[in-house]
């Protein structure tokens, strides 16, 4: 736990924790103040790269890591089972049954305040640190293998990389993911703010065309579609087909946008390629949104105990509670600086990484049809995105224009 003279965190935050390795899955538990997360957070993910990083260390200590082999987060966690409590002065949770932890902080505290430790006991009992160690490269060389039996399903015949994607350099479908990028200043932000490891990044210039009546054999005459299709390794089909997904490069696409209107229709634009021409891909749960913030609030220092601090909120909503927090935390108003991100090309790299690209910090939504919903989805995109439905949106609009909300 944090002393009195540490310069980051309030003194007695910090965590208790017990690990244990397993040849099977084994349930884990964590708790905040003694709250129950069943679905995790931003603790859990501290944890796990703490013992990442106090493993990698012990394994290049002894040398132990064969050549060719490069382990990974997943390697040493994946049958890693814990018990985890941390404590938090001002934790924030998603929703309001506080099953997950959300704050950006724990991420650094719990990382910070175990791995020091963990390495320490590593080196003090080599023995059992050897056995994980083996158990981690087991699992890398694993997933290696596999990774190379798909490359060689995929490799005849393949079509060309677009070459304005900057592709990630593993070839493991769990954790490679695919940004799709508004805008070229956008993009060159999101390649700086990557993890090259598992993150590609594809940038399209404009909006794409609307996808809904094309003709399939006419789709790839559009660059912006044909390259999407070529990276992502998996040709058009029907919701009907039984396509063959074993060429798909990504396990998530993620659509990444700007936080305004157009960016909501670059992201309609999309969801409609993939509703009606890669729909499988939506079926399984390869899409997602990302949801970038729109201000950003700079919190100055109170005291020695409580350094600045930069929260982010996604919309107007988030923001008045943040201020609202403030308030109930000594803050005055005048005190907090508040800016506007007018798109993702304004955030720097740092910034973007943190809000919408690190896995532990960052918020993207899945895209899923609804259950039992499938044809009252169909009849929304044909009126939305139909070209001869105009009177039908008229009509839609005059009836639902009220319960819109626009950034105009």
């Amino acid at each position: 736990y944090a002393g009195k003279d540490d310069p980051t965190f309030a003194t007695g935050e910090g965590a208790a924790w017990a690990l244990a390795w397993f040849e099977s899955a084994v349930p884990s538990e964590s708790y905040v103040n003694l709250i129950p997360t069943v679905n995790g957070g931003t603790h859990e993910s501290g944890l796990r790269a703490g013992v990442f990083e106090a493993m990698k260390s012990f394994i290049d200590h002894h040398t132990l890591l064969p050549r060719g082999v490069k382990l990974q987060q997943e390697d040493v966690c994946g049958r890693m089972s814990f018990v985890l409590s941390a404590r938090l002065l001002d934790p924030q949770f998603q929703g309001q049954v506080k099953e997950k932890l959300n704050s950006r902080e724990a991420v650094k505290l719990v990382s910070s305040q175990l791995r020091d430790p963990f390495e320490i006991w590593l080196n003090n009992h080599v023995e059992a640190g050897r056995a994980i160690a083996e158990l981690s490269i087991k699992q890398a060389l694993a997933r290696q293998k596999s990774a190379q039996k798909v490359e060689k399903k995929k490799t005849s015949g393949v079509a060309v990389l677009p070459g304005k994607l900057s592709d990630c350099e593993s070839e493991d479908l769990a954790d490679n993911e695919l940004f799709l990028v508004e805008g070229d200043s956008a993009g060159g932000s999101a390649k700086m703010a990557r993890n090259k490891e598992t993150q590609a990044i594809l940038p399209l210039r404009g909006k794409v065309q609307n996808a809904w009546e094309i003709d399939p054999d006419r789709l790839f005459a559009n660059a912006e579609i044909h390259d999407i299709a070529v990276a992502l390794g998996v040709d058009a089909h029907k919701a009907d087909s039984d396509v063959d997904l074993s060429g798909l490069r990504y396990g998530k696409v993620v659509i990444m946008s700007d936080a305004d209107v157009d960016g909501a229709h670059i992201q309609t634009l999309l969801l409609t390629l993939f509703f009606r021409h890669f729909p499988k891909l939506i079926e399984r749960g390869h899409v997602y949104v990302a949801q970038p913030p729109l201000y950003r609030v700079d919190v100055p220092a109170q005291g020695k105990k409580r350094p600045p601090r930069r929260l982010y909120a996604l919309d107007e909503g988030e923001l008045a509670a943040i201020r609202e927090r403030l308030e109930k935390e000594g803050f005055k108003p005048d005190a907090i600086e508040i800016g506007r991100f007018k798109g993702l090309g304004e955030m720097n790299p740092d910034q973007l990484r943190e809000t919408t690209m690190d896995p532990a910090t960052r918020r993207v939504l899945p895209v899923k049809v609804r259950s039992g919903a499938l044809q009252d989805t169909l009849k929304m995109f044909t009126l939305l995105m139909g070209k001869g439905e105009a009177s039908g949106r008229r009509a839609w609009m005059e009836e639902k224009g009220d319960s819109v909300e626009a950034d105009v």
